[in-house]
């Protein structure tokens, strides 16, 4: 079976502070390998030892590539650290080479849109990198706060809306579905 190419890449955003922002993703992503097309698939905010199921999921999946750019623990927004900075930008360097590489037909920035809020990213760099997509290249940008710029770029963007949460009902994170 050869694979399809896209003929038509999007850029689409899925923001907002409901839950399913990255799950949608991984959904994409699945599906996309599904149909033979290749994915890069980058978790910004989210250090390499992060115990996440979706890791372990993507790793089944020959046709998805994936890394991840963060450090241990959370971004403190008063306290920026240098290498908070830097494994932004090098996830950014990494995602911005799949986009324009022509090895990827799917490239999955996944939480790049807090990175962007916390001032890790430029948004004028995700911006030129929004510009300068090739055709047949499609683009998910996922986190809460996407900037106003990025939502004017996007083709399509989906907000997860919060209505209710379990946690807000004292019940914590569940491994196998919530991580």
């Amino acid at each position: 079976m050869t694979p399809e190419k896209l003929e038509k890449g999007l850029v689409s955003v899925f923001t907002g502070d409901g839950k399913g922002k990255t799950s949608t993703a991984i959904g994409i992503a699945s599906r996309a390998a599904g149909h033979g097309l290749k994915v890069y698939f980058a978790f910004f905010l989210k250090a390499g030892n992060y115990v996440h199921g979706e890791r372990k999921s993507l790793f089944l999946l020959s046709e998805v590539t994936f890394e991840s750019f963060g450090c241990e623990g959370w971004v403190d927004k008063d306290n920026i650290r240098p290498q908070d900075i830097e494994q932004s930008q090098k996830g950014f360097t990494a995602s911005r080479n799949a986009v324009l590489g022509g090895e990827y037909d799917v490239v999955i920035m996944d939480e790049v849109n807090m990175a962007v809020n916390l001032g890790l990213i430029p948004v004028d760099d995700l911006l030129k990198l929004i510009s300068e997509k090739p055709e047949n290249v499609e683009l998910i940008l996922t986190g809460r706060y996407a900037d106003v710029k990025i939502i004017q770029a996007a083709d399509m963007v989906t907000e997860m809306l919060s209505i209710k949460h379990p946690y807000n009902s004292g019940i914590q994170a569940r491994r196998g579905i919530d991580y």
